[in-house]
């Protein structure tokens, strides 16, 4: 993983841990916002409305630097700190993972509970299909018409992606790569006579 890619999940995975009568059901989420893990832990406390705890973690961002752990009732540091210590363990990000407990009349202590959740979201994480996503960075171009061919050239030999464009008396294209490689893109397209870069 370089510093413009980043590792996260494909989609929803499952996991099953059970201690003593006490059932653990663990979803994990590829998310991007904080909106959306909002509505999904909506979600999961009507749809588990009978359940005892709804705890859970998530990391966002490239680098996870908008993170949140939630015991919901549990003893502090029992439940959400050990399900973002696997999210982090993992090195993934833009993921949400919900632990949900039914309680089986047998306390568990805090060093069974830590064990049980911590369980419980590494397995939803170990059935998880990981993909490798790569930040990227977008920007505007504009340039007279005639030179066309020449920055088509350049985008396409760079693997750039073309997220806009526009004509009016110039032509205005917005462009998308991996921040990687944005340097080497903005330093070939410096080259073509009339075109300029808007931000």
């Amino acid at each position: 993983m370089t510093e413009d890619s980043y590792k996260t999940i494909e989609d929803i995975s499952e996991g099953l841990y059970k201690e003593k009568g006490s059932k653990f059901l663990a979803f994990a989420h590829p998310v991007n916002t904080v909106d959306q893990v909002r509505s999904l832990l909506e979600h999961y406390r009507k749809t588990y409305y009978d359940a005892r705890h709804v705890c859970y973690a998530y990391s966002i961002g490239p680098e996870g630097e908008e993170y949140r752990a939630n015991d919901d009732g549990e003893p502090s540091g029992t439940a959400g700190r050990p399900i973002l210590g696997q999210i982090q363990s993992f090195g993934l990000t833009n993921v949400l993972v919900v632990v949900i407990r039914y309680f089986g009349g047998i306390l568990l202590g805090t060093g069974g509970l830590v064990v049980a959740y911590k369980a419980a979201a590494a397995e939803a994480l170990q059935a998880a299909a990981v993909l490798e996503k790569t930040v990227d960075t977008d920007f505007e171009l504009r340039f007279e018409f005639p030179f066309m061919n020449d920055v088509m050239r350049i985008v396409k030999n760079m693997d750039a992606q073309i997220v806009g464009q526009g004509y009016e008396m110039d032509c205005i294209m917005k462009l998308r790569i991996r921040k990687g490689e944005a340097d080497r893109l903005k330093g070939a397209l410096s080259k073509v006579e009339s075109l300029r870069f808007i931000n």
